[in-house]
């Protein structure tokens, strides 16, 4: 198992509508892609502006090439990029 880690920066005081789009976003595009086995987002506290979100994949072609090179990546980003302040740091592990 593959676990991909992004460390996502938002614009101030978008937090609600950005937990609210990554709930949904998770649900109704990452919920169909191959591979993904589920998913964890933790907002910061001494940084409310900053999340971690882990998303668990039986492979990283599952996620590297399935899943980025896809259309479900465009929806995944058509929900969620708005919110973002810088593009997300990914690793995996």
């Amino acid at each position: 198992m593959i676990l991909e880690l992004a460390d996502i920066r938002i614009h101030p005081g978008q937090n609600a509508a950005f937990e609210a789009a990554i709930t949904h976003a998770a649900q109704t595009v990452l919920a169909q892609a191959k591979g993904a086995q589920g998913y964890t987002i933790n907002r910061g506290i001494e940084s409310p502006e900053r999340y971690v979100l882990q998303i668990y994949w039986d492979t990283l072609e599952d996620h590297t090439v399935g899943f980025r090179q896809s259309e479900l990546f465009t929806q995944w980003r058509a929900i969620i990029g708005p919110f973002f302040a810088a593009p997300p740091v990914v690793e995996h592990f």
